[in-house]
C-alpha cells in the first residue's frame, strides 16, 4: 500500500491534502475515468482516499463512494490508512464496512473476490468508485459492471478512479486500455443513445506516479528503497521504482527475450507452413500462420534462427478493440477471412481446437468452415503433461527458452497481439503449472496448438557411463565395512 503520501495533519478539513504533482492532477482532475498508477510508494492510496474526502466535504449526503479490492485481506490496510486521514471527520461502522460522514458521506468497502460479484451491485448507485490495484483483476468485466452504479439523483458529476502497479493477471489489459495511449494524455471514446441517437464521448486518463513524486515518504522513512531493492529481482525492483510498465514480473513464459522478435522477412516458398487457430465469437478467436526453419538461418547479426525453429510470419486476432471481447463472426466469415489471408500459399498442416468438432444438434464449427474452403485437423489440446512428460505448455516454454543457438520459437515484430498479449501471461492461482484461463490467453492457446503439431523432440542423453559394479561389490554382496557385525547377508 501507498500509505504516508501527502499525509499533512492540519492542512485541511480532513487532515489531508495532495502533495504537489501527479497527486494533485489525480484529485482536481474532471475526466470521468482516471488511473493513478506505476511506482510503488507513489502516494497511489491516499490519492483515493484523500480525493473522496474532498468530495464528501463539497457534496455532503450526495457523496457516496464504493473503494473495491479483489481481496478482502488486502483491504485492511487500505482502511487503517482512512482511519488515520479522515480521522475527526468520519468514523468507521464496522458493521457495514463504511465510513460515516457527520454530513451523510458514506464510502464503502468491499471486495470483488469472484468476477461474478460484480453482479450483486445491480440496482445501486454511487457517485464515486474507486478500485485499488486494478491490476488484480484478470480481465475488466467486473471491473466495468461497477460503472453502471455511477449515477446520482442529487446530479453531482459521477467518476471512476483506480490505482494500480505494473505487473499482476491484469497487467495486459490496463496496460492497453490506460497506458499505451502515453501519460497525462485525455483518451475520449464515443458512445450513442439507442434512444436519442445523440453521440456522447466519456474521457479517461492516466496519471503516472513515481516514488520521487512522493518526498513525505522519502523524508519520513529513508529506508524504503533501500528495502524494495532487497526484495525482488532488478526487473521487479525496477518496475517498483520506475513504473516500468514493459517489465514483466512472474510471468508464465518467465524465458522470454527479445531476441524472440524478429524483423520480418520473406519467407521462402519450400518452408513447411502451418496454420493454428483457437475459436472464439464473443471471445477472441486466433489464427497465426507458421513457418518451419529447415536449415539455420541468420536473421540479424548474433541471431540464428535453429534448424526445427517455428517462426509466427502471421497472424488474424478477432478482438474488436476491447481486450477479452471478440468480433462476432460466424464461422463461414472466419474461413473467408483465412483464404483471403493466405491466398498463394500452400499450407501443409492446419491444427485448431478440438472443441470446434463438437456437433450439437447441426453442422459443427469445423465442418462449417471445411465447406467454405478451410480445413482443420483436431490440435493437441494437452495442456499440462504427466510427470516427465513434455507437452502442452512445456513444449511452448521450450520453444521460447530454445538453444544457445537461438530460439526455437519466434515472432515477426508484425505480430502485435502476440507481443502483447503472451509474454504478459501469469500462472493460475491455484495451479501454477497451468497458465490464467482467465486472462487474455487466446493467442497462447493457438500457439500451443502450432507447438504440439510441431513438437520438439526430447534432448539426447549423454552417453552413459560404463557400469560401476564397486557399490554391488563392496556392499551389496555384504562384504563391506562392518557388514559381518551387522548381519547382512548376501543378495
Amino acid at each position: 500500500m501507498d500509505g504516508d503520501g501527502g499525509a499533512d495533519r492540519g492542512a485541511g478539513p480532513i487532515g489531508w491534502r495532495p502533495q504537489p504533482g501527479p497527486q494533485a492532477l489525480f484529485v482536481r482532475c474532471p475526466l470521468f475515468e482516471v488511473v493513478y498508477g506505476g511506482a510503488r510508494g507513489g502516494g497511489k492510496t491516499d490519492a483515493a482516499l484523500g480525493e473522496f474526502g474532498l468530495h464528501a466535504q463539497e457534496h455532503k449526503a450526495a457523496a457516496k463512494g464504493l473503494l473495491v479490492r479483489r481481496h478482502r485481506v488486502a483491504l485492511e490496510p487500505t482502511i487503517a490508512r482512512a482511519r488515520q486521514i479522515y480521522l475527526g471527520e468520519a468514523t468507521w461502522a464496522e458493521a457495514k464496512s463504511r465510513f460515516e460522514w457527520a454530513n451523510g458521506a458514506v464510502l464503502y468497502f468491499r471486495y470483488l473476490d469472484n468476477d461474478a460479484d460484480a453482479d450483486l451491485y445491480q440496482g445501486h448507485d454511487y457517485s464515486r468508485v474507486y478500485v485499488e490495484e486494478l491490476t488484480q483483476f484478470p480481465n475488466p468485466a467486473p471491473v466495468d459492471k461497477l460503472k453502471a452504479t455511477l449515477r446520482s439523483a442529487a446530479g453531482i458529476r459521477c467518476g471512476f478512479r483506480a490505482t494500480c502497479n505494473p505487473g499482476g493477471p491484469g497487467h495486459n489489459w490496463v496496460k492497453a486500455r490506460y497506458i499505451d495511449a502515453g501519460p497525462m494524455t485525455a483518451v475520449e471514446e464515443p458512445f450513442r443513445n439507442p434512444f436519442t441517437g445523440k453521440v456522447r464521448t466519456l474521457a479517461r486518463m492516466f496519471i503516472p506516479a513515481r516514488l520521487a513524486d512522493n518526498p513525505a515518504l522519502l523524508r519520513n522513512d529513508p529506508g524504503y528503497i533501500p528495502r524494495l531493492q532487497q526484495s525482488g529481482s532488478a526487473e521487479l525492483v525496477r518496475a517498483w521504482l520506475e513504473g516500468d510498465w514493459n517489465v514483466i514480473q512472474g510471468a508464465f513464459f518467465d524465458s522470454w527475450s527479445n531476441r524472440n522478435i524478429v524483423t520480418p522477412f520473406a519467407v521462402p516458398r519450400d518452408w513447411t507452413r502451418l496454420r493454428a487457430f483457437d475459436w472464439g465469437y464473443a471471445a477472441p478467436f486466433s489464427v497465426g500462420w507458421w513457418a518451419l526453419v529447415p536449415e539455420d538461418r541468420r536473421v540479424r547479426p548474433g541471431l540464428v534462427l535453429p534448424r526445427g525453429a517455428l517462426v509466427r510470419y502471421r497472424e488474424w486476432y478477432g478482438c474488436n478493440g476491447r481486450p477479452g471481447e471478440g468480433l462476432r463472426l460466424d464461422a463461414e466469415t472466419v474461413a473467408r477471412g483465412i483464404l483471403e489471408r493466405e491466398a498463394g500459399e500452400t499450407i501443409a498442416m492446419a491444427v485448431a481446437d478440438p472443441s470446434i468438432f463438437s456437433e450439437d444438434g447441426g453442422p459443427s464449427i469445423g465442418e462449417r468452415m471445411r465447406r467454405a474452403g478451410v480445413r482443420f485437423r483436431p490440435a493437441d489440446n494437452t495442456r499440462v503433461g504427466k510427470a516427465g512428460a513434455l507437452s502442452g505448455w512445456d513444449q511452448m516454454r521450450a520453444r521460447i527458452a530454445g538453444t544457445e543457438a537461438g530460439p526455437m520459437l519466434a515472432v515477426f515484430d508484425s505480430c502485435r497481439d502476440f507481443i502483447r498479449t503472451v509474454p504478459v501471461l501469469q500462472h493460475d492461482r491455484l495451479r501454477p503449472e497451468d497458465l490464467d484461463t482467465s486472462a487474455e490467453d487466446h493467442i497462447a492457446d493457438e500457439t500451443r496448438y502450432a507447438c504440439l503439431a510441431r513438437a520438439m523432440p526430447p534432448p539426447i542423453p549423454a552417453t552413459p557411463p560404463a557400469a560401476d559394479d564397486s557399490w554391488r561389490r563392496d556392499w551389496g554382496g555384504g562384504r563391506g565395512p562392518g557388514a559381518r557385525a551387522r548381519g547382512w547377508k548376501a543378495l
